[in-house]
């Protein structure tokens, strides 16, 4: 079982050392259960080993789940993946206009156009990627994850609804190792002082950023475990 090494209570940065952090998520949920929680990145090599089909499927599935429930959307997802063409990025970036509208009918699919519509833009992301990286893989996997809200922001403005948390979705759906700033890891920034509210303006993501690149060299963990660990470590 992996155990957190002593440290002072405080980082070089004014942070409240990892070490700290951790104890207090242990506190909270018993370290067996949290450490059953903890997510998992993919190495690079593995990453760029997947086929442009599997980042276009993550990616629409991240967008239809958002704002809508999972679970219906994790029942209907084989069918969709057969009505829209396995989610190979050449098939979907030509659909018509037509062939969207005919989709909004469809009672296989969740009918919902923009998010439709999204499957086709973001197929052309994809192949945009693969033109410029030689694959979707490897752009995720070269960049690096101490500039992860760099990555974030590619998504947001290159690819369709990746903004915000569903891009972060997406990257833990592949296994890019990556921060969520969910609400309670949101309430644990605020409460280290690196934020005073949900960050969206560049210069509080760069704090974040920061902030998580410090645990990171403390702790040794990935950017993923630390997120989890830092929204275990205070009460919901």
């Amino acid at each position: 079982m992996r155990c957190e090494p002593s440290s002072p209570q405080y980082g070089l940065s004014g942070l409240e050392h990892f070490t700290k952090i951790y104890q207090r998520a242990i506190r909270r949920k018993g370290e067996a259960e949290l450490l059953a929680q903890l997510p998992r990145s993919l190495k690079p090599a593995t990453l760029k080993r997947k086929a442009a089909e599997h980042f276009l499927s993550a990616m629409s599935r991240s967008v239809f789940c958002s704002g809508f429930v999972w679970k219906i959307v994790d029942y209907k997802w084989p069918e969709m993946t057969e009505v829209l063409h396995g989610f190979d990025p050449v098939a979907c970036a030509y659909q018509s206009e037509e062939a969207i509208e005919a989709l909004t009918r469809d009672t296989r699919v969740i009918r919902h156009r923009k998010k439709l519509q999204s499957v086709r833009d973001n197929a052309v992301f994809v192949l945009d990627i693969e033109r410029e990286h030689g694959s979707f893989g490897a752009f995720l996997a070269d960049w690096p994850v101490d500039d992860i809200i760099g990555l974030h922001r590619e998504l947001k403005q290159r690819g369709s609804r990746l903004g915000g948390r569903t891009g972060q979705f997406f990257l833990r759906r592949v296994g890019k190792d990556t921060f969520c700033l969910s609400r309670d890891v949101v309430g644990a920034l605020i409460r280290q002082g690196v934020v005073s509210k949900s960050p969206t303006s560049q210069r509080d993501l760069s704090a974040v950023q920061s902030a998580f690149n410090d645990w990171r060299e403390q702790s040794g963990r990935p950017l993923c475990e630390i997120s989890r660990i830092l929204s275990c470590s205070i009460d919901g």
